[in-house]
């Protein structure tokens, strides 16, 4: 018997825990603590410990398919490559815009930055979007409006050094448990946790102040905070008038947000407002941890651009134990944003829209004129289909009709495609409904680099074989680009060679190399090769043109929708800790399976008692877009008005419930976090 222990970072949310998968005889059978990976220093949470389960999953796929006549037979991987290039070139040669790529936060930094080449430089479009369209879309948006980058500002492990600690729109002790783990390490040491929710988590627990928010209110409370702390005296003066702009415009705003004012807007007691602004302000060191319950709305911009007013406000950035760290949801959306998958911006977030950008990168691939029109965000793409104006998709690793708002409007978007492509692992609900289906390696399978919610790059390593002829993502672009004729722009013979050409075009990365991340892997930027890397942004200045943090004075504003006599609750969703995402992985785990698998609605015992309904007893959940039929939970942890329904099963399809109609204009996000909802007995 030969055994083997393969160091590599868990495919799950953005933490980028270390671990060590177990290879037994060729076959993966388990995983091993990973002690020396500063992250999570070893320990795992139930989905890193029993991530192994899935890649060994008979239902694997291991080989081309096509359908035909409404079935999929198997094929070869040159018919199936020909046969994909055909359809494509006849849309292209008729508009390369009317194609269209998903790309994937589960896949690699080398795999999304391949894939968005091949569809800028072979297809010649910029329509290319991630699942951070739908999670972490505000905060690129704006955060690059007030602090100039989109990303988390300090790392992890500063966490512990905190004297506050505010946590609103997030649980991580679920989401993000070795992040929570450093949470409840600050606390420990005397740190103050401050918990903004609707639902008592388990984050929650632990908090010194828990404020049960009602979803929609986020600026409402984050304005009053400010109130407070200008009242006080407790805002940093030398930090406002030498680091920032546009603090007067700013102040003029929060005049109107007293707690009194708004203790009937957030449900939260004028007492507890002014409670939570005294801890946060008078804290030498405070920081912020947000997550989807501050972006997953139509306001989800302004949400965090008021995180960012109150971090400015009290000067708590470019400090260690500072910040506004927001959590990544998926082990690499960052590195997926970082590599260019996004219909706006190039790698390491150039704006396509100069010329000087576009003829450096025609040279950098060696490849003819760029498209410089503005590509489709995946709501745009999806609406595209559905009225006709797409007539082709290239999915890599996501399950939309799954994840995305409206699931019958989006299966008639992608059914209404001339031709539909996705590459994965299993033949998920969008796969289904796929003309070609593609065998892709899991991550335990290949090679290369994820870049978790801190901005750690770091590596990832093979461990087994793949099942079949499932071939890595990079290299099923760089065959088709191959069979296009297109091979001299994808010379890579290996995943670091396209490393080193994502460090070439990608400021950010440029001094990281795979012999320089071994253990530790590096945070970006790390500008050259003598850096070290930056854990800490914005120390000295921000990354504005001009050096300054901008305040951006926010009002609120409605939500599109409201409970009233027809619809009387507030329907949010959210995470569990036994399942990631979709449950594509997580549910092939018989461990956590067993720990939950079905649907449920968490419902306050008030609630519960007006309706007539019983823990257990199976409900529908009517919203305006839809119904879906689910068990009742019953509990006290939820607040009064206010329902939550986990976003993993099934068998309780929560984006059958939501809206695609309304969006936030900036960064076209649907409101996932508060609809308006109504519950019957069966």
């Amino acid at each position: 018997m030969k055994i083997d222990l393969i160091p590599t970072i868990c495919p799950y949310c953005g933490c980028g825990c270390g671990l060590n998968l177990v290879n037994v005889d060729g076959e993966i059978k388990g995983v091993e603590p990973w002690k020396r990976n500063p992250v999570n220093e070893g320990k795992l949470c139930p989905k890193g410990n029993f991530s192994y389960e899935f890649i060994n999953h008979k239902e694997r796929l291991k080989t081309p398919l096509i359908k035909e006549n409404g079935q999929f037979r198997e094929a070869s991987w040159d018919e199936a490559l020909n046969a994909i290039f055909r359809e494509l070139k006849k849309i292209i040669d008729e508009d390369p815009d009317l194609v269209a790529f998903l790309s994937s936060a589960r896949c690699t930094n080398e795999d999304n930055y391949v894939l968005q080449k091949f569809a800028r430089a072979v297809i010649g479009t910029n329509n290319i979007d991630n699942c951070a369209a739908l999670c972490h879309g505000p905060t690129v948006s704006g955060l690059n409006l007030t602090f100039g980058s989109g990303a988390m500002t300090n790392s992890i492990k500063d966490m512990e050094k905190a004297d506050c600690i505010f946590i609103i729109g997030s649980n991580p002790l679920e989401q993000h448990p070795l992040i929570g783990r450093r949470i409840l390490k600050a606390k420990a040491k005397g740190s103050k946790i401050i918990v903004a929710d609707p639902r008592y988590t388990p984050t929650a627990k632990h908090a010194d102040l828990f404020l049960p928010l009602t979803p929609g209110t986020d600026v409402a409370l984050l304005n009053s905070m400010m109130q407070v702390i200008l009242k006080e005296g407790l805002e940093d003066q030398d930090f406002i008038r030498t680091r920032t702009r546009d603090f007067e415009k700013l102040k003029k705003v929060i005049e109107n947000y007293s707690p009194d004012s708004v203790e009937h807007i957030t449900g939260i007691s004028a007492a507890k407002i002014e409670n939570a602004a005294l801890i946060y302000g008078e804290a030498e060191k405070s920081s912020i941890v947000y997550c989807l319950g501050i972006t997953e709305h139509i306001m989800g911009m302004d949400n965090v651009m008021s995180l960012a007013n109150l971090t400015m406000l009290t000067g708590n950035i470019g400090r260690e134990g500072t910040g506004l760290n927001p959590l990544r949801g998926q082990n690499n959306v960052q590195g997926v944003c970082d590599m260019g998958a996004l219909p706006f911006l190039y790698p390491g977030y150039k704006k396509y829209v100069l010329d000087n950008v576009r003829a450096d990168t025609e040279y950098e691939w060696n490849c003819g004129p760029l498209n410089f029109l503005p590509g489709l965000q995946m709501v745009e793409i999806l609406e595209a289909a559905y009225d006709g104006r797409m007539k082709a998709m290239y999915i890599m690793g996501e399950n939309p009709v799954f994840s995305e708002p409206e699931t019958m409007k989006v299966k008639e978007s992608l059914l209404n495609l001339e031709t539909l492509i996705v590459q994965d692992i299993f033949l998920t609900e969008t796969a289904e409904l796929a003309d070609f289906v593609l065998p892709a390696t899991s991550w335990a399978e290949k090679n290369g680099t994820f870049t978790n919610t801190e901005r750690r790059v770091q590596l990832v390593r093979k461990a087994a074989d793949p099942p079949g002829q499932a071939m890595e993502d990079w290299r099923i672009f760089c065959q088709l680009a191959q069979v296009m004729n297109s091979s001299e722009m994808f010379p890579y013979r290996s995943e670091e060679d396209i490393f080193e050409e994502i460090r070439s075009i990608t400021p950010q990365y440029k001094g990281i190399t795979y012999q320089r991340l071994k253990a530790d892997g590096m945070y970006w930027p790390c500008p050259d090769e003598d850096h070290p890397g930056t854990p800490i942004l914005h120390g000295e200045k921000f990354a504005t043109p001009h050096g300054l943090g901008v305040f951006k004075p926010i009002e609120l504003r409605s939500l599109p929708e409201t409970p009233d006599d027809d619809y009387p609750l507030i329907l949010s969703t959210g995470r569990i800790i036994f399942h990631y995402h979709n449950s594509n992985m997580t549910g092939k785990s018989k461990i956590l399976g067993n720990e939950i698998s079905k649907s449920f609605v968490e419902i306050n015992p008030k609630d519960a008692l007006k309706l007539g309904v019983s823990n257990q007893e199976m409900v529908k959940i009517i919203t305006r877009h839809g119904e879906i039929e689910t068990k009742v939970k019953i509990t006290s942890k939820i607040t009064h008005g206010i329902i939550f329904l986990p976003i993993h099963f099934l068998d309780g399809k929560p984006n059958l419930l939501t809206n695609s109609k309304v969006l936030d204009p900036s960064t076209k996000m649907p409101e996932l976090k508060a609809l308006a909802a109504k519950i019957e007995k069966i």
